[in-house]
């Protein structure tokens, strides 16, 4: 009988090409799986619930492996024995089998994502925060935050990807809060989203608090639907996959704060 593993994983991004398997290159994914493999000695193909990009990291990435009876380790035992496979930047949080049918990707209902911001060039922070050589005006970048809240075709703030057949997002949550007087955090939930949104929304937030743009500007893209004033996208390193929604029926791993808290990690 075939059963569901779910996980919760946190990892670093900054050694990985990814979440998604590549040719010659190391990925998250396939890290995991040859963890899992080690241990099991099975193989198992794991899915992740958001394919993020090259030096992305997560905090609460949710996957999935199907697997049959014969799978040797009991729910109890799994975390502990995968982790002992697993290199330090990557972990698995939680993990639970169920015998419920579940898809990381093709059930979850929205994802949050947080981009770290710091105006203090950091050793700590190289890898995991965005440096900006300037004092950010929180009260300015969240009156440009909050044009992207509702429905709106993204196009002018998205990726070229011949794949992509549908800008529309629904953002439910876009502001910036202040975690000290040097790092800055961006807070984003939708139901979707499309290549590169969200660091494309950072870069172009963050042009118009260093006086590159205008707020007319921002609105001007997402109402006609064109890049007329186009922005570079904001680094991958301060980008992170925050939290998946399931319906409560398939929330397996109910959110809380202590997940991951910026300020104590980083004793900023």
């Amino acid at each position: 009988m075939k059963r569901t593993i779910v996980f919760l994983i946190e990892y670093d991004g900054t050694n990985y090409s990814g979440w998604q398997r590549q040719k010659n290159s190391n990925s998250v994914q396939e890290t995991i799986e040859r963890a899992i493999e080690i241990v099991s000695k099975q193989r198992v193909f794991v899915v992740g619930a958001g394919r993020t990009d090259a030096g992305v990291h997560a905090l609460g990435q949710v996957a999935h492996s199907i697997v049959d009876a014969s799978f040797p380790i009991p729910e109890k035992k799994l975390v502990s024995a995968i982790n002992s496979s697993l290199p330090p930047d990557i972990r698995i949080l939680q993990a639970k089998i169920i015998e419920n049918k579940f898809h990381a990707t093709k059930d979850a209902i929205a994802r949050e994502y947080w981009y770290l911001v710091t105006t203090k060039n950091s050793v700590f922070l190289r890898n995991n925060a965005l440096f900006v050589p300037f004092e950010l005006d929180i009260s300015l970048l969240n009156e440009t935050a909050s044009i992207f809240i509702g429905e709106h075709n993204f196009e002018p703030f998205a990726k070229k990807n011949p794949s992509t057949k549908n800008y529309t997002c629904n953002i439910e949550t876009s502001k910036w809060l202040t975690l000290s007087t040097s790092l800055y955090i961006y807070i984003i939930k939708a139901n979707r989203f499309v290549y590169g949104l969200v660091r494309s929304l950072v870069g172009a937030m963050l042009d118009v608090a260093r006086g590159r743009r205008q707020l007319k500007d921002i609105q001007e893209s997402l109402r006609s639907g064109r890049k007329n004033f186009p922005s570079p996208l904001a680094k991958e390193k301060g980008l992170y996959l925050a939290k998946v929604y399931y319906p409560p029926e398939k929330d397996y791993f109910p959110y809380s704060k202590k997940n991951f808290d910026f300020q104590n990690l980083l004793l900023i």
